[in-house]
């Protein structure tokens, strides 16, 4: 149990809370691995390599990626004041969300499972 008044640990945990630019999407319509693919292509590198990257991907999960990573750069930019040339990506990752479950018809009268699997996307910017 937390020793001190609710207004203080309060004050302690926002001390620890973490500054750098950031931009999360929830309920992705793409599954957590296959977003990974993409995101583990972008990791550690610079945001103008990273869009580069990103452009010219075959992959779908490199539109919704794209775009939350232009996201992040504005949030950068606006909310930060931070330079777009010293920017990276230092951390993405993609969490796995809810799952829609839906039925399709199948021959004899069965019927087959069919999971849509959504992720939470989030990706961590920081200045060189």
């Amino acid at each position: 149990m937390a020793k001190g008044h609710r207004s203080q640990i309060k004050r302690e945990r926002n001390e620890q809370k973490d500054n750098r630019p950031s931009a999360k999407l929830s309920y992705a319509r793409i599954s957590s691995t296959k977003a990974c693919f993409v995101l583990d292509s972008i990791r550690g590198k610079d945001v103008d390599t990273a869009l580069g990257i990103l452009t010219y991907s075959p992959r779908y999960a490199s539109r919704v990626i794209k775009k939350l990573l232009e996201s992040a750069i504005a949030n950068a930019e606006n909310n930060n004041g931070m330079a777009r040339s010293n920017l990276y990506v230092a951390e993405c990752y993609a969490g796995q969300g809810p799952t829609l479950k839906r039925i399709r018809p199948r021959a004899q009268g069965r019927a087959y499972r069919i999971l849509h699997r959504t992720s939470h996307l989030t990706i961590v910017l920081d200045e060189r």
